[in-house]
């Protein structure tokens, strides 16, 4: 079964100093199942690395690591086929755009979502998007 991977989790593979139970569940659900992400994932986590780079709590060494780490994951890049339905989202649950993106990929393939973002786990559960744990 897919799940939708939020850059939230993704992030705490980057960073050696960052830990969830949630960000280990959804690496070893990756073995066997395909993360579904929107297109904006692959600029959020390209963002965290050169920021990090920028505060000198990583290297580009670093990031390079991490870039191929990842690569190697089942994630599949959903385009936005409409954005008026994660604008709506994001009015309805008061959710950043591009947290309401990631919401919509759920919905849009009834699968969990795997997120450490406190008002998109509201939004989902609202929605009646199950959350992966």
């Amino acid at each position: 079964m897919a799940f939708v991977l939020d850059a939230s989790v993704s992030a705490v593979w980057a960073l050696a100093d960052e830990s969830s139970p949630i960000a280990d569940t959804a690496q070893q659900r990756l073995k066997s199942e395909t993360a579904l992400v929107p297109r904006l994932w692959w600029y959020e986590i390209r963002n965290l690395l050169i920021v990090c780079e920028r505060r000198q709590r990583t290297t580009a060494n670093d990031t390079a690591v991490f870039l191929d780490f990842v690569s190697a994951f089942p994630i599949q890049i959903e385009q936005l086929e409409d954005d008026k339905t994660v604008l709506q989202l994001a009015r309805q649950y008061q959710l950043s755009f591009y947290d309401a993106a990631y919401l919509a990929v759920a919905l849009r393939h009834r699968v969990p979502l795997a997120t450490l973002d406190k008002p998109l786990v509201a939004a989902a559960l609202a929605a009646g998007v199950p959350l992966l744990t």
